[in-house]
């Protein structure tokens, strides 16, 4: 297991344990039980919500929209926001990595800038780092 104190959640693990996502549904559902029985803190930005309420929009799916308001809540997870800092620090890491979205970059440095030590995702990219 990972110990860590404070954990950056990605977008991916939201859709994948909200969605019922049958290959992944049930890790996402033991990493955060896990971890937040642990008392670490987790840890996203509003890029993830962004990327997180697209489908339940799309599809006008109160149900998705009100589960995903419920986890926040009930993980007690922080929400970032996208600051100066943040966005000076995603173009540091695009220029480093010349084939990173900007949306992926803004994620990573939401996460740098909040002093996480864990980054929770399943994005091939991301994980390059």
């Amino acid at each position: 297991m990972i110990e860590s104190k404070r954990i950056y959640i990605d977008a991916s693990p939201y859709i994948y344990y909200l969605e019922r996502n049958p290959q992944y549904c049930n890790k996402v559902k033991a990493f955060f039980m896990s971890h937040y029985d642990l008392g670490e803190e987790f840890v996203t930005s509003t890029i993830t919500i962004e990327e997180y309420l697209i489908v339940p929009y799309w599809e006008r799916n109160e149900k998705l929209l009100n589960d995903f308001e419920a986890l926040i809540k009930d993980t007690e997870t922080n929400i970032v926001d996208i600051t100066k800092s943040i966005a000076k620090k995603a173009a540091q890491i695009r220029a480093d990595y010349k084939k990173f979205r900007a949306m992926d970059a803004l994620q990573l440095a939401a996460a740098v800038k909040s002093g996480c030590d864990v980054f929770l995702t399943n994005d091939k990219q991301l994980r390059q780092i």
